[in-house]
């Protein structure tokens, strides 16, 4: 389906790849093409847009204050090396390359700063090759004023600083990255230590100290960081996706309503293009095939509107829930749960869907979510309900590891059952809703 922002800016080119990018930025199959798969590759896309929007607002996550707080850490271990340095100036062999070497320290920490403020709390591919090139500098430049003395471990002040000032960007890079980097540079200053000849094996002291005072702070901070930017973006997923709890029984989704959006957008320049005489009738080929995919959009929208409910979002929209969970509502009895019982069976999914993450996730512990078939009670005949069984499955979850607040949400939807089966959790839900026939 053809941009609806097309229809405001003119023609486009045609895709020749198969896809084509709809409203929401989001790629989907040309018609034809297989309208299951499409449909699933829609999903999956989807759940990235959600991911890019916690990543455009990365900076607002408050990494900022870490990252200032970082710069700080690494300026004080860096002073402990310049302690040594200026110590030790009288017997550097080559003091003008000790020098040069904390004076390019210097001015990669306050060049990184700079850049990390003017780019909102981000460092730039490129930059970050830069900084780790210039960090390449500083231990080559101390290496060398030392490297006469044959005491690396004992003398080495910048290049020990270098590895501190990994730091310095623990809070805009990943991980992985910094990893790689601290192990290059503690490798790095291993080898010169053996290389200089005067390592022995019964006193290793002054190199174990050398590596940890050099790896081992950016390995702890970028793990804080880590463990920081983790917790928040999962707070955040929740409290995103917590909306559609109050959601009508049939709704779209919050991507999808800012599709919507800009489809009602472009209907109205359309229209009004057509009001006013600015667009001569009959249309021309091109625009009446934009139109036409404008319509088609819709349709599809409202078509959906009446088959996703407010549960579908909140898995499908979830970054978390999205990997780990598994609906099946065919009947669409989700929208008949009160605002109680959603809230209580939206919080159960997410506390088990947390526990089935927290340790080997890799190993596919899942969840799977069935509502349905409908009963009628037939004890509640005269108040006009209806029973939605509720089954939730798990995949490597242990009834002892379960939290004690998934009872108190899952009683909050109805009386249930719990079973073990295969060592995983089976939670059968007896949920009382309002019939929809006599609503």
């Amino acid at each position: 389906m053809t941009s609806i922002a097309d229809l405001a800016s003119g023609p486009s080119e045609p895709s020749d790849d198969g896809v084509e990018e709809n409203t929401l930025g989001t790629v989907a199959q040309k018609p034809g093409k297989g309208r299951g798969k499409g449909r699933a590759r829609s999903v999956r896309i989807t759940r990235s847009a959600g991911s890019r929007i916690l990543d455009e607002h990365a900076g607002s996550l408050g990494t900022g204050l870490l990252g200032i707080g970082a710069m700080f850490v690494c300026v004080t271990l860096a002073v402990f090396s310049l302690g040594r340095f200026v110590e030790l100036w009288a017997v550097y062999p080559v003091p003008l390359a000790a020098i040069a070497a904390w004076l390019l320290f210097a001015g990669l920490l306050v060049a990184v700063g700079i850049v990390i403020r003017q780019n909102d709390d981000r460092l730039p591919d490129g930059m970050f090759i830069g900084f780790l090139v210039g960090l390449a500098g500083v231990i080559a430049l101390d290496l060398v004023a030392i490297w006469p003395l044959h005491d690396v471990a004992g003398t080495a002040s910048a290049a020990i600083a270098a590895g501190v000032g990994l730091v310095a960007v623990v809070a805009v890079r990943a991980a992985r990255e910094l990893w790689v980097a601290a192990a290059v540079v503690g490798v790095t200053l291993f080898a010169a230590d053996l290389l200089d000849g005067t390592i022995e094996f019964d006193n290793l002291v002054p190199t174990v100290s050398m590596l940890c005072l050099a790896v081992l702070p950016a390995l702890l901070g970028s793990l804080i960081v880590r463990g920081f930017r983790r917790m928040v973006t999962l707070e955040l997923d929740r409290v995103l996706v917590q909306s559609t709890v109050s959601a009508p029984r049939y709704a779209v989704g919050m991507l999808a309503s800012e599709e919507l959006a800009r489809l009602d957008l472009a209907a109205e320049q359309l229209l009004e293009g057509i009001a006013s005489g600015a667009t001569p009738l009959p249309l021309e080929p091109k625009l009446a095939q934009r139109s036409a995919s404008l319509a088609t959009e819709l349709r599809l929208h409202l078509i959906e509107g009446r088959r996703e409910t407010w549960l579908h979002h909140a898995i499908t929209e979830s970054e978390m829930l999205g990997r780990r969970v598994t609906l099946s509502d065919p009947g669409t009895l989700a929208g008949l749960l009160d605002p109680r019982q959603r809230d209580g069976l939206f919080s159960a999914v997410w506390l088990l869907a947390g526990e089935a993450g927290t340790k080997a996730a890799k190993q596919g512990r899942t969840l799977k979510l069935t509502l349905g078939p409908v009963a009628a009670d037939r004890d509640m005949g005269p108040l006009h309900k209806v029973l939605v069984p509720i089954t939730i499955e798990t995949t490597g979850v242990a009834r002892g590891r379960v939290d004690p607040a998934t009872w108190d949400a899952i009683r909050r939807v109805g009386k249930h059952v719990d079973s073990m089966r295969a060592g995983s959790l089976r939670v059968e839900i007896e949920c009382v809703a309002d019939n929809p026939a006599d609503s």
